[in-house]
């Protein structure tokens, strides 16, 4: 049982990738440059079609406002699947969320002109109308629906992962990490919840921020980290594809959806979208791509409440 303050999620990059070969990492952040080099597999970054085959689907179209023919897409890429990568070409997004918003333009007969962002600064720039959606793993919390619509298509949240020499099994409470050192992303809801919580250690953890996944990676494999929190999948993925990490367990679930302005008119067509891919297959498809079966939901859902 958590005693703490509810714990957020920024659910916004997946932990390391190990790339195809041998791959430098730099560390970045707190702390001195570092690398470290690992194995990886060539299949790291999904490529199968499971979007062009997507029929148009009139009853959710006719819920989009008149005349939308073309919206404007902030993607944030993490370079570490199931989280948007650019693929060997220097130019071709791929992901999971990439995957559902591609689709969800397809059910809506609408084209998606997408522009890459920086995680930090897309949820801002929805409000000036800059973007008119997001994607970036966003977690559904109650701070964030203040200002910002989501339409739900996975579930997601937060976990840890540590090294597979470290005696730490389970983190039911953040009181557990008193006097570690714990690495995360920088600008994320993980930093904001572990701030938020460290003063109830009498020696309290010592938060280490990375803007790099890499740099993650090498701080938790060279010693300088003792753990790691990120997204549940992220982990999942990074503990399936690479050798002396183990995955310790969820802590907290959060709902991701697409990310839109407040009062967004487009929240019912692409809740109908989505539900449109629940039902013909196609969002089955694109879990099983990304190996994120655990992460599904059973209908789409337009800012709900945040999971506690």
């Amino acid at each position: 049982m958590r005693s703490l303050t509810h714990a957020r999620n920024g659910l916004l990059i997946p932990f390391a990738l190990i790339t195809a070969g041998t791959l430098l990492l730099t560390a970045c952040g707190s702390g001195t440059d570092d690398t470290a080099t690992a194995s990886a597999r060539a299949d790291a970054i999904p490529t199968t079609d499971v979007v062009s085959a997507i029929k148009k689907n009139d009853a959710a179209a006719k819920l989009l406002p008149s005349g939308t023919t073309s919206l404007t897409l902030a993607v944030s890429v993490s370079g570490q699947p199931p989280g948007t990568s650019i693929l060997d070409d220097g130019k071709t997004l791929a992901g999971q969320d990439v995957d559902f918003a591609n689709a969800v333009a397809k059910v809506l007969g609408i084209r998606l002109k997408t522009e890459q962002a920086s995680f930090e600064a897309i949820l801002p720039a929805l409000d000036s109308g800059k973007y008119d959606l997001g994607v970036g793993n966003f977690g559904v919390t109650d701070e964030r629906r203040r200002t910002i619509d989501f339409v739900t298509y996975i579930n997601d949240g937060q976990g840890f992962a540590t090294r597979s020499d470290s005696k730490l099994t389970r983190i039911t409470d953040l009181t557990q990490l008193c006097g570690l050192n714990v690495a995360t992303g920088a600008g994320t809801t993980f930093e904001a919840t572990l701030e938020d919580n460290k003063h109830l250690c009498k020696k309290p953890y010592k938060v280490q921020t990375y803007n790099e996944q890499g740099a993650i990676w090498s701080s938790l494999q060279q010693g300088r980290s003792d753990v790691v929190m990120s997204t549940i999948n992220g982990l999942r993925y990074a503990v399936a594809h690479q050798q002396g990490v183990k995955f310790l367990n969820e802590y907290h679930r959060l709902d991701v959806g697409f990310a839109f302005k407040k009062g967004t008119p487009l929240a019912k067509a692409f809740q109908a979208a989505v539900n449109d891919l629940i039902k013909n297959g196609t969002y089955s498809r694109i879990l099983k791509k990304w190996g994120t079966e655990g992460s599904a939901t059973t209908a789409s859902r337009i800012s709900p409440p945040e999971l506690k």
